[in-house]
Parts: structure tokens; sequence; C-alpha cells
């Protein structure tokens, strides 16, 4: 493994959450709760995981954010952002939602193009997502050897976390 990419919470501005009170500020009834469409956008498989992790924590807490989650993307019928915008920041910008649950690179970057929204790290007791490796037959070329070992130098690793990517 070389790089993870977790969920994380996009937040409005106005959301006052942490990692530690993230599950209660989702379970709230009047928050209006975005992700992807299961099946259709890898990330919400991802989320629906995290649902269940919830209900382990708070019985109910499954059905009520099933419930509420409002699947905005990764549907052919889904919302299209105007040309040119990540559709995370414009549906968080549009004041659609107040959060977002989706990958972590995509928070990073709904943020740097819409700097007034929040990233939210899930607590570890929620933390689900992807990691991502590669393998190296016993006869890789020296240079395959070479780029594997970059992917893992901590100037590469420095570059995926600003695209909010995780640490091995």
């Amino acid at each position: 493994m070389f790089v993870r990419n977790t969920l994380c919470a996009l937040t409005g501005a106005d959301i006052n959450a942490s990692p530690a009170t993230l599950l209660d500020t989702l379970l709230r009834p009047t928050l209006r709760l975005g992700t992807s469409t299961p099946k259709s956008d890898p990330s919400d498989d991802y989320t629906w995981e995290m649902f269940h992790k919830a209900e382990a924590l708070k019985l109910g807490a499954y059905a009520t954010l099933d419930a509420k989650a409002r699947k905005l993307v990764g549907k052919v019928d889904s919302p299209k952002p105007p040309q040119g915008r990540l559709a995370y920041a414009w549906i968080m910008d549009e004041a659609q939602l107040d959060v977002f649950l989706t990958y972590c690179t995509n928070a990073v970057a709904a943020q740097q193009e819409v700097p007034r929204l929040k990233v939210v790290q899930l607590p570890p007791e929620l933390k689900v997502g992807a990691a991502y490796g590669l393998t190296l037959r016993t006869d890789a070329p020296k240079s395959a050897i070479s780029f594997a070992q970059s992917l893992l130098a901590p100037s590469a690793q420095a570059v995926f976390q600003r695209f909010g990517f995780g640490q091995p």
C-alpha cells in the first residue's frame, strides 16, 4: 500500500463539527446530508459501511442516516454542476446541504474551490475508505522498483497529503 483515501465530511461554514462530534452532528434532525449514489460511486458504498459502523455506536443511527442521505452524485440523472465546477463544491456552495460525505480528496478539492467550506475527518471508529497498493514482480526492472520506492518517499507522501490522501 502506498496511499489511502478515506471518507471525510465536507461541511458548510456554519457547521461546527469535529471528529469527536461528527456523528451527533450528522444525526441532528434538521441537518441536510448529501452523499454519492451506492453502486454508482465507490465512495458511497463506503458511506453506507460508515452508517453501519454508526449503528454499532448509536442504536438507530443507520436508519436515521440512511433516511436522510440525499444521493446527489454518481447517477446519470444527478444534478450537473456548471462547466468547470466540482460537483461537491457547487452543491455545497449553493447551500443545498449542510454536510456532504465524500472521499477526503474530493473534500479537499471542494474546499480549494470554495474556501469557506470545512473538511472534517471521521473519527477512527467510523473511518472507512480505500487503500491503494501496487505489486512488484520479483524480476521487476530497477526502474519499477525505483518508482515504487519514490511513491513511499516523504516528498511523494507530502504531495498525496496535500490532495487529501492519507498515509499507508
